[in-house]
């Protein structure tokens, strides 16, 4: 089955060819830690997260590299203002160092909530100064590089002839002094942007390095590039990201590290589309108003709720978040594992073997393989489940396979003491439906709590109910 990509460099959707047949190289941007993560940030490792997974379900080797940003991220794009971990440590009066560990082990806390991977390589940008200091050196020796007194290294955009592919000649022309990069008048040119950073004169900063150019701090992109190409070659398969990335962080990762190797950096870059909260826009830390995953189960939700709620819109669509549309997904995955529960029930005994040659299976390894389309893939994994003309057992065995992408912990059951007034009333109703031999109403009220997330089990010594929420 070819497997289709959209590529933002070329701005279309292709066959996805490996470097090495078999393999996958991905390189994903991970976490500024100098505050939480916010669900808008978790959308995209959501994204990524199933994307490994499908490469995986289709047998794909894959080693992901994901970056923890715990120094040199400063609070412009125009390499203007302070460096967040700075900020964070003043907000917080702790060492920039403490706020790193604290904030790295809330987004992981986080990141395991929605049943994500652990990547196979981790890389602290602190632990890799020495690659970018390498790498700022290779660029200057190639005379990519110079110097503005009292702020940094800079690269010169202007040496490189097809600096800003990924985002678009027009809009790299149309950056203006003031405007997206804010005015440095020692710049060469506005897009020109910092590899290393001096410390300035009589601070004393937390976070810097010695160096060939004196004591400061790598520039924020150089860090993705020295890392990288330190795990995954001058060239990788894959860079994912989120959308805000695209214009400058990838935009200038591509121009050093290509610079530096004279190799294409990447073949294949995806992003991901915001989460934005109404009419509010676009989720921010900076701005204070955003939400974390610890949101969800503070109002009585399972955090897969969101990762379901994730899945229902193609991660190039943009998705507006309301508590609403929250509590209409936690609903429908409460349907989707009470649907899963009650098939494992009617197949009984283990599963068949999975059926690689039925429509459903094939309908959905389709969906997935047409640039990740979720949507597409749960739809059929909701008609499968729901079908009876397909046999309990073939449906259980494909409902096992699609969870290693979806994962959604479909067959999770949580028990609990007591049920709301509402729901003990509808199994009352039913028990009373059953003595009466009412099998339509039974079947009717069965329905009705299993949309609610409860699954109904009729045994000889009565009903018995599980909840089925996390």
């Amino acid at each position: 089955m070819n497997f289709r990509i959209y590529n933002t460099l070329t701005r279309q959707k292709e066959i996805f060819k490996p470097i090495k047949d078999g393999e996958v190289g991905i390189y994903t941007c991970g976490p500024t830690v100098y505050h939480y993560a916010h669900i808008g940030n978790l959308r995209t490792y959501i994204t990524e997260d199933a994307f490994v997974r499908m490469l995986k379900f289709f047998s794909w080797k894959v080693k992901r590299v994901m970056n923890i940003t715990d120094v040199g991220h400063l609070t412009s794009d125009a390499d203007t203002g302070e460096d967040k971990m700075e900020v964070g440590a003043r907000r917080e009066g702790k060492s920039a160092w403490d706020v790193a560990k604290f904030y790295t082990e809330a987004f992981f806390k986080d990141y395991k909530s929605l049943n994500c991977l652990p990547a196979d390589v981790l890389c602290p940008a602190t632990d890799y100064i020495q690659e970018m200091i390498d790498m700022v050196l290779a660029l200057e020796k190639k005379g990519y590089t110079y110097s503005i007194a009292g702020d940094g290294v800079y690269f010169d955009t202007s040496k490189l002839p097809d600096y800003g592919k990924l985002v678009g000649k027009s809009h790299i022309e149309g950056i203006q002094e003031g405007a997206r990069v804010e005015a440095n008048a020692a710049k060469r040119n506005p897009a020109d942007f910092s590899v290393w950073k001096f410390a300035a004169p009589g601070e004393q900063r937390q976070m810097e390095w010695a160096s060939p150019w004196g004591k400061g701090f790598p520039g924020w992109h150089m860090e993705c590039s020295a890392m990288a190409v330190k795990h995954l070659g001058e060239t990788i398969d894959i860079h994912w990201g989120g959308e805000d990335h695209v214009a400058v962080h990838h935009t200038n990762e591509i121009a050093q590290s290509e610079a530096a190797s004279g190799k294409p950096f990447a073949h294949y870059w995806m992003h991901a589309r915001f989460l934005v909260m109404g009419n509010l826009g676009k989720m921010s830390k900076s701005s204070g108003d955003f939400l974390t995953t610890s949101s969800l189960p503070e109002k009585g939700y399972d955090p897969l709720a969101y990762r379901y709620y994730c899945m229902l819109t193609h991660y190039r669509k943009q998705l507006e978040f309301t508590w609403e549309a929250v509590e209409a997904a936690a609903r429908g995955l409460d349907g989707l594992r009470a649907l899963a529960q009650r098939v494992k029930a009617e197949a009984g005994a283990a599963p068949q073997a999975l059926d690689r040659e039925a429509k459903h299976y094939k309908d959905f390894c389709e969906a997935l393989a047409d640039d990740l389309n979720m949507p597409a893939a749960m739809a059929v994994l909701w008609e499968t489940l729901k079908d009876n003309a397909i046999p309990a057992p073939q449906r259980l065995a494909f409902a096992l396979a699609a969870e290693e992408v979806t994962a959604l912990d479909l067959f999770k059951v949580k028990e609990a003491g007591e049920l709301p007034a509402e729901l003990a009333a509808l199994i009352k109703d039913r028990e009373a439906a059953r003595a009466a031999k009412d099998w339509k109403k039974s079947d009717e009220l069965r329905k009705a709590l299993s949309d609610k997330g409860v699954l109904i089990e009729d045994a000889p010594g009565g009903t018995k109910w599980r909840l089925v929420r996390g």
